[in-house]
């Protein structure tokens, strides 16, 4: 068979049900056999956004997402998808094509070294030189982006060697990666720093997803405080008594005191990332130490001093230290202050204000989540705003660009969890800066019938960095206003959408009714205060003080 049959094959057999792509030159072959496959292929409007699809379809469901993009623009048009992906650890096969095998290095049509430019956003690279390597590329591709610490990974596609013909046996051949190195020596001294500790407390991580379970089981032997990052919401839910919700910059201060407080961090998939700790939202016991259970040993030892680092699945080891710890003795003490802490944390919010405060849009949100509903944010005061207020119960549930914080990243993510989740209510909370870096796609979700809700909270500015300007740069506004702004309703009506404008505070709740009732996307702007900060805020200068603004304990 040919290279391009044998590719959609093998992806097929793999239980690849959907593909995002954009077609061109060197991939019509790969196309062509498309046309016949059992692969459904998602036509985006810009090949940034059939990545984003991908990480967003792999983030709801936890297998891989695919892309598929042609040689040179297509190709680097990939790689803030990609990057995105790979900062946040989620699973993707990226397919590009190439030109052929004789004219690499010549400068030909569309010809970049796709392979050199992607290699530092990928686990791995696969460069298809001969037809013969493709099953050893796609089935250790496919085995890599998972294992270990998930990413994506890369296979370049020269148009000559998929237009070869390759013996089927070919595609039986078994081929394998070399296995997940684990250390699970220290978990002896994990269980003794636990037995030892007075003030434990957990840190969970977006690499906990798949221990939701040993973790709430952890949780309830230890009766501890339990603090989020942004990536591991979800995976405690916001509604159990001692998660006092995400750490970090602009995090809840029951978290931040709770952690301050602590002699003992458990770790579990966070790496400790300077938008969490940081000077002032980490544990200040001189005394104190840390459990550090990952996937990947190079995250080991970034944060201050030496930890109790254990090597391995997030529920393994968590299940290993449940089973250990038989007798264990809580301080209840401790419980208390953080349930107390949790009590205390109130952030004071006139719903009824005018302009609309975002926090109203967050309260009204928060109503209408079900078990059913995946949220995806975009990037910037709007991400802060429903990391800091929404409740959200799952794992997979809300969906938003940690590390590599992409602007544009809410709605292509939105639309590629509803491909993967078809039966889920879908809302993607974005600001009118990053709605307008992806706003095409909103054509993709009504072609493909994948009706999302787009929540646009529109204050005119590139909010984020208006408020640093405001807050450390003396209100010097250099460029953070966003002039000559579409009506976003008559836009959605241009491409075919639903568009409602909430103007007043009172309107919003029957606009998202509306919205997800209609059975179409549909864009529902909210003019929302400019001048409201995201608040509390930990300054990135560690002697500068916190700004509390409204928030404060009661």
């Amino acid at each position: 068979m040919k290279g391009t049959k044998a590719l959609v094959t093998m992806l097929e057999n793999k239980g690849v049900d959907t593909m995002f792509g954009y077609p061109g030159g060197s991939v019509i072959p790969i196309y062509d056999e498309l046309y016949d496959s059992s692969i459904r292929h998602i036509l985006v409007r810009h090949e940034q956004c059939a990545a984003h699809m991908a990480d967003g379809y792999a983030r709801a469901t936890g297998r891989p997402g695919v892309c598929l993009a042609t040689s040179g623009p297509g190709a680097t048009n990939l790689v803030t998808g990609v990057a995105t992906a790979f900062a946040d650890s989620v699973p993707m096969i990226t397919l590009t094509g190439q030109v052929g095998t004789g004219s690499i290095g010549l400068g030909a049509f569309q010809e970049v070294d796709a392979f050199s430019v992607l290699m530092p956003i990928t686990k791995h690279n696969f460069r298809v030189l001969d037809v013969k390597r493709l099953p050893h590329a796609l089935y250790e591709a496919w085995e890599i982006c998972q294992t270990g610490r998930p990413g994506p990974v890369h296979i370049d596609l020269p148009v000559d060697q998929m237009n070869s013909d390759i013996d089927e046996s070919e595609l039986s051949r078994k081929f394998g990666v070399k296995p997940v190195l684990e250390d699970l020596s220290n978990v002896p001294a994990a269980l003794e720093a636990i037995n030892k500790a007075k003030r434990p407390i957990l840190l969970v991580g977006g690499g906990a997803m798949n221990a939701s379970e040993e973790i709430m089981e952890l949780a309830r032997i230890l009766r501890c405080p339990v603090d989020m990052t942004l990536m591991g919401m979800g995976a405690v839910p916001a509604s159990y008594e001692l998660n006092m919700g995400p750490l970090g910059m602009h995090g809840r201060k029951a978290a931040l005191h709770t952690m301050n407080e602590a002699d003992l961090v458990i770790s579990i998939g966070s790496r400790f990332s300077d938008r969490t700790w940081s000077p002032k939202s980490r544990m200040q016991d001189p005394n104190g130490q840390l459990i550090h259970i990952d996937v990947d040993p190079a995250e080991f030892d970034k944060h201050r001093g030496v930890g109790i680092n254990i090597l391995g699945d997030s529920k393994k080891v968590v299940g290993m230290l449940v089973g250990g710890l038989t007798g264990y003795v809580h301080n209840q003490e401790w419980t208390d202050r953080a349930i107390d802490y949790k009590r205390r944390c109130h952030c004071r919010t006139d719903l009824d204000a005018v302009p609309i405060l975002p926090q109203k849009i967050m309260y009204e949100i928060n109503r209408i989540i079900r078990d059913d509903t995946i949220i995806t944010t975009d990037v910037g005061q709007n991400q802060m705003w429903a990391m800091h207020y929404l409740n959200i119960e799952h794992p997979r549930q809300m969906l938003s660009s940690g590390t590599f914080g992409t602007m544009g990243y809410g709605l292509p993510a939105a639309i590629g969890a509803k491909a993967a989740k078809p039966d889920h209510n879908v809302i993607a909370i974005t600001g009118d800066g990053g709605f307008q870096m992806v706003m095409q796609e909103v054509t993709t979700s009504l072609a493909e019938d994948l009706p999302v809700t787009v929540v646009i909270m529109n204050n005119g500015t590139l909010g984020m960095v208006r408020q640093w300007q405001k807050l450390f740069w003396n209100e010097r506004y250099s460029n953070t206003t966003l002039r000559s702004e579409p009506d976003f309703v008559k836009l959605a009506e241009a491409f075919g959408a639903k568009g409602i404008h909430v103007e007043k505070p009172g309107e919003f709740a029957d606009a998202m009714k509306e919205a997800m009732d209609c059975g179409r996307t549909c864009i529902v702007q909210v003019d929302i205060d400019y001048d409201e900060d995201i608040l509390p805020m930990l300054p990135a200068d560690p002697k500068a003080p916190m700004v509390n603004g409204r928030c404060a304990f009661r």
